[in-house]
């Protein structure tokens, strides 16, 4: 019997103290926590509210578009008229859910919002789409999640049986779960709290987040479940957000991820979405070996102003944001379904960022069921909005990249649209193979001055005429191996060939490692995304200013990935201002060069 060390991975997210326990310890009555439980579900919840064996099956069913012989949609009484509006959803909650729809309430910025109700207008409403919460477990008897919820998807790994319920705390520590599923799959109309992003997909849970420690075992298996009844794994955790951990995937755990965007939905890839963690300014989320991963897709958070939140994180890897409080009204949070058939107003963190573009995604998915996990990337990409978001320290601006896409540190490629994301989804062609290309390394012990940079260059032909040719980026990897007497001193800039600069390492005040420095740790951007990679790339390593360190880089290896082929050469442009036009002339007038 072979036993695993475990190691800790923590929820991402603020979580305020239930009104009970805010009066004081006198004025809460210790009860057993199963008569708890049996109350609370007693109050609002009908017992007899039971799915039938044959359940999702009728709602897959149900699915299935009928023609009828001889009807003609093109009849007089079909022409008559536009059709009416979509009516806005009467959910109790859905005034408050601003991320939605954002009419300026409490303070916030008009329209700056996810637009999903262009998405909505198109039909797309997220049907047969099924997205997997990897957490703490799901309350999938709360009334507005019970008629979405995918029973035949879901597990509970923490315990080994199928039934992903949260465990009874007092202080609902494990709400955590099911308030991101709200966010997802909540019904729409039913007067249950409010609405999720795509209100009638499936949701699953997937309990693994709630043992004393974290095993790898426990990670892959949660991370390869069910594959091909799963689209869309959301996951609101990660190592530690301290500012001074470096960790990721274990080697089961990686093997799960690459296996399911090769293998899952059967050969389409699944999509993985990730917070991309509450550490803060003091903290960098390439640090983190799950969100910087290229096989998943990194979500930051703005606030209903579209400043930063005080508890984001910044990285290159970030690909596009939504939206989470931090506002000083408690009215900005995200309003959400709760434990035992409850709803609450507060959800935060990007923890709350994440299952909002699962939603997305999952609408996206709907609009054009062949589109792959690099087709979900590349949407992403072209469609996120820069609306108003900006840096409230003004340290990170907005940048235009070599082939005109604008990105930020904090934000990546902007906001999720989901109307334009859906709309463009319905004409996407998949992008061409995507391509490994090693494109150089750099060996040998360079010593980081410490009142200057240090650049390390690396001229490359990207593999041009072998196999593995690249000539559009998507993500771009440098894996360096470092050591010095600070480690949270060191920054790192990556430039490419056509002059963006990427930051791939900020300063972390409190990572005081001497020892470990990184060993082969790749730091990904997304930041020349779509870009030429031929010509000269180079590493810049400075301490930040302070008492005098030293250290050492002792190799950096340049690893690109992206297409032979231009991958947006078959899809027609319908605005000449969109993305889309920008990228796509950039491209043609390379091929002449």
């Amino acid at each position: 019997m072979f036993q695993q060390t475990g190691f800790r991975r923590v929820k991402r997210g603020y979580r305020e103290i239930p009104e009970s326990l805010a009066q004081g310890p006198k004025s809460v009555i210790k009860k057993s926590s199963w008569s708890e439980l049996r109350a609370s579900l007693d109050d609002e919840i009908n017992p007899a509210v039971v799915h039938p064996e044959s359940h999702f099956q009728e709602i897959q069913d149900g699915s299935r578009s009928v023609f009828k012989r001889g009807y003609n949609s093109l009849t007089v009484d079909n022409l008559v008229g536009p059709p009416p509006q979509p009516q806005e959803p009467s959910d109790p909650l859905f005034p408050y859910q601003w991320y939605l729809k954002n009419t300026g309430q409490n303070g916030g910025k008009a329209r700056l919002d996810l637009n999903v109700e262009a998405a909505w207008a198109q039909g797309i409403t997220g049907l047969n789409v099924t997205t997997a919460i990897m957490d703490d477990g799901v309350d999938y008897m709360h009334p507005d999640i019970i008629n979405n919820y995918n029973a035949r998807a879901s597990y509970d790994f923490s315990s080994n049986d199928p039934f992903p319920y949260p465990r009874y705390t007092d202080d609902w520590f494990n709400s955590h779960g099911t308030r991101c599923a709200g966010e997802v799959s909540a019904a729409k109309d039913n007067d249950v709290c409010g609405v999720g992003v795509a209100y009638n997909s499936l949701v699953a849970g997937i309990r693994m987040l709630d043992q004393p420690y974290m095993t790898d075992l426990i990670e892959a298996n949660s991370m390869g479940h069910q594959p091909d009844l799963i689209d869309i794994y959301s996951a609101s955790w990660g190592p530690t957000d301290d500012g001074r951990t470096v960790d990721g995937p274990r080697n089961a755990t990686m093997r799960a991820i690459v296996r399911g965007v090769n293998e899952g939905r059967k050969g389409l890839g699944n999509i993985y979405v990730w917070a991309s963690g509450d550490g803060g300014e003091d903290d960098d989320c390439n640090c983190d070996g799950y969100a910087a991963s290229m096989w998943t897709i990194s979500i930051n958070s703005a606030i209903n102003t579209g400043e930063n939140a005080h508890y984001d994180e910044s990285c290159s890897s970030t690909l596009a944001s939504t939206f989470s409080n931090g506002a000083k009204d408690p009215n900005t949070g995200v309003a959400t379904t709760d434990l035992y058939g409850k709803c609450t107003k507060t959800h935060s963190g990007t923890s709350a960022a994440a299952p909002e573009a699962a939603g997305v995604f999952a609408l996206a998915i709907e609009a054009n069921r062949l589109l792959t996990w690099r087709d979900m990337q590349h949407l992403t990409v072209l469609t996120s909005k820069r609306n108003s978001l900006f840096d409230s320290k003004s340290r990170f601006f907005w940048t235009m990249n070599g082939v005109g896409l604008e990105f930020n540190h904090l934000f990546g490629f902007g906001v999720l649209d989901a109307g334009a994301m859906v709309a463009l989804a319905k004409q996407w062609k998949t992008v061409p193979a995507r391509f490994h290309c090693e494109a150089g390394s750099s060996i040998g012990l360079a010593r980081i001055p410490t009142d200057k940079s240090l650049f390390l260059t690396i001229d490359t032909q990207a593999c041009a005429g072998l196999e593995t040719e690249v000539n559009y980026l998507e993500h771009v990897q440098a894996v360096v191996t470092l050591n010095s007497t600070r480690r949270g001193a060191v920054q790192l800039f990556l430039r490419s060939p056509m002059g963006t600069r990427s930051m791939i390492l900020s300063e972390r005040p409190n990572d005081a490692d001497s020892t470990d420095g990184f060993t082969k740790w790749p730091f990904m951007t997304t930041h020349t995304w779509a870009e030429y990679p031929r010509g000269k790339w180079s590493l810049e390593v400075e301490f930040v200013t302070g008492p005098p360190m030293q250290g050492f880089v002792k190799e950096w290896t340049l690893l690109l990935h992206g297409t032979k082929e231009a991958p947006y050469t078959n899809l027609p442009v319908t605005d000449p201002h969109s993305k889309l036009a920008v990228v796509k002339k950039a491209h043609e007038d390379r091929r002449k060069m």
